[in-house]
């Protein structure tokens, strides 16, 4: 396996890559992996000659008050979980590294993005979209792999990679779930015990509300939200939002709405989860 730490070196190898006519899928993460990492990798190792990982924490998706300095980090048992899954080759560069000191370029999407997780981490997504087009330009991957656990974000690289004509396929991959039923995350670490127990009420709800709407349909949609977020709060969870919007335009649901994303973020402690389920309506 080889590890690059520097843009110029991994986009060299990926020229040499595109020459020998091989087929690259790419796996972009922050690291500090787990069993949904590697699903995303398992996937791209059934598909691709080459598989290739970067393991960045990217600051220019964090809020000034959100968790960069804390946020876990563990290079050595990555790269043994990497090995572990044949994984090609590793990127992994330093903090300064990936931006130029002066840089002043970004890549937003300005839709998809809105709502939500965007709504409430404002630079989140500029941040995701800029680094993630970085990558590509670096790693030149015919396809890459994303998780449904961050919908979201799925989405709007999705439409990123569209609307600028990214020759990169984008592959969405199923949520993983630990045996509780929590989604998996590297932030899951933060949770205490109790912290761990009272969060399973987030999935707990959200598939309620699923059950409820492909039983009833839609007109049920809101009762089974707020009975969701009564749920979440009497599980001692600081709700940041509980709602659904069109899975395909990411706005309110209309009559012609095929799917729904039912999503939520929820705190517990200082710990923000992230979780979805998606509802197909009849």
């Amino acid at each position: 396996m080889k590890i690059f730490k520097t843009r110029r070196e991994l986009q060299q190898f990926a020229l040499e890559l595109k020459r020998s006519g091989k087929t690259v899928g790419f796996v972009p993460t922050m690291g500090y992996l787990h069993a949904g990492h590697m699903s995303l990798i398992d996937i791209a190792r059934e598909k691709a000659d080459v598989v290739i990982v970067s393991i960045f924490v990217n600051p220019t998706q964090f809020g000034p008050t959100e968790d960069l300095d804390r946020y876990p980090r563990d290079f050595e048992r990555d790269l043994a979980m990497c090995t572990e899954h044949k994984v090609d080759v590793i990127f992994a560069p330093e903090p300064g590294e990936m931006y130029n000191a002066d840089s002043s370029t970004w890549v937003e999407e300005k839709k998809l993005s809105g709502p939500l997780c965007g709504a409430s981490r404002p630079c989140f997504y500029r941040g995701v979209t800029t680094v993630v087009s970085k990558l590509f330009n670096l790693v030149m991957p015919d396809f890459a792999v994303f998780g449904w656990k961050d919908a979201q974000q799925l989405l709007v690289i999705k439409r990123m990679v569209r609307d600028l004509d990214f020759p990169v396929e984008i592959i969405g991959a199923p949520l993983v779930r630990d045996t509780d039923g929590l989604a998996l995350s590297s932030r899951n670490r933060y949770l205490s015990d109790d912290e761990r127990t009272r969060a399973l009420a987030i999935h707990r709800n959200l598939l309620a509300v699923r059950e409820k709407v492909e039983a009833d349909g839609a007109s049920v949609l809101e009762s089974a939200l707020a009975r969701a977020r009564k749920g979440i709060e009497e599980s001692g969870g600081r709700i940041d939002y509980v709602t659904a919007l069109d899975v395909d335009t990411m706005e309110e649901p209309v009559s012609g709405t095929k799917a729904l994303l039912v999503a939520a973020a929820v705190f517990y402690g200082t710990t923000r989860l992230i979780d979805n389920e998606v509802v197909e309506l009849k």
